[in-house]
């Protein structure tokens, strides 16, 4: 069962917007007790509530010992430790009253998960154009880079976002990946893509029975080098730089069908090996991105019926102007 809509929302802080929590078990002798029982261990909420940091349903700031009976909404920002910030920038392609399409780079997650917060597409954005209202129109990992578009009014999101669910958008990316010469091209790939069980949840495999996802790959040109030092090692056939229209959009649907097909995209580190997180606290490795570009997003806009037609500006390695 859904929650319900609160009447009131607090605006966003420095980008981000508040989570709400409605208080339940207990008895709770105090909002504090309750927060350091509810969310996430390790959290100090005394100085963050002395702050104002917590409020009521109806905006008032409460204080660590305020009374916390069962049934009340409490709104909180969420609170992470300093990030390092990701040294890339987002580009604004377009604005208007409905929609923002932005060129997004590599290594920049679209909104906050996990221990990513402030540096994010979506806070960034709402910091720069002051929109509290930006929603993501659909998604981008946090490795590729290219169009990503974002709904602004509430009234209209609906419409936009069915776009994608009744598959009436058209999107093109590109990747670099290695050459095949025995790979006959263009093809259509058509799978079924399930996540895998256990520590491997990470990542998508193609399995047996019905497709579920579906790509179309044409060739572009051949790539015997590529122009950057910190590119992968080089596969024996030489790397080719590729056009992949996807026709659904699983989870990786890209990155696992390439695979699939022995040509994982330079710079994967999800396929065909899923590599360790970095250890807490080292130093964010920026050398070698994910060589997979989300190129092109058109549709057919649904309020006024006018082609809409987004186009990166970015170049992926050993691509050309």
């Amino acid at each position: 069962m859904s929650r319900p809509t609160p009447a009131w929302t607090p605006p966003t802080r420095e980008g981000v917007s508040p989570s709400r929590v409605a208080v339940s078990g207990g008895p709770w002798a105090s909002v504090a007790e309750f927060l350091a029982a509810r969310l996430p261990a390790g959290q100090d909420w005394r100085p963050r509530l002395a702050r104002g940091e917590v409020l009521d349903a109806q905006g008032q700031a409460l204080g660590a010992e305020a009374p916390c009976p069962t049934g009340a909404l409490l709104w909180y920002w969420r609170h992470l430790p300093p990030e390092p910030r990701v040294p890339f920038e987002v580009e604004l392609l377009h604005q208007d009253d409905h929609l923002v399409a932005v060129d997004k780079p590599h290594f920049l997650s679209v909104t906050p998960t996990g221990r990513y917060l402030q540096e994010t597409v979506l806070v960034r954005l709402k910091r720069q154009l002051g929109l509290d209202t930006l929603v993501p129109m659909h998604r981008l990992d946090r490795e590729t880079a290219g169009v990503l578009l974002f709904t602004v009014q509430p009234g209209s999101r609906h419409a936009y976002q069915s776009l994608l669910r009744d598959h009436r958008v058209h999107k093109i990316y590109e990747a670099i990946a290695p050459w095949r010469a025995d790979l006959a091209l263009p093809l259509t790939v058509r799978s079924r893509l399930e996540e895998r069980p256990g520590e491997a949840f990470m990542q998508m495999a193609a399995v047996a029975g019905e497709p579920n996802a579906e790509t179309r790959i044409e060739l572009i040109e051949r790539l015997p080098q590529l122009t950057n030092d910190a590119a992968p090692t080089p596969p024996d056939e030489g790397w080719a730089r590729y056009r992949l229209t996807p026709l659904t959009g699983r989870k990786h649907q890209l990155r696992a069908q390439m695979s699939a097909l022995g040509l994982p995209i330079a710079g994967d580190r999800i396929y065909p090996r899923l590599w360790p997180e970095p250890a807490p606290g080292a130093a964010p490795d920026y050398r070698q991105p994910l060589q997979l570009l989300a190129r092109e997003f058109a549709f057919t806009d649904p309020l006024d019926g006018r082609p809409r037609r987004f186009v990166s500006r970015r170049r992926l390695l050993g691509s050309g102007g």
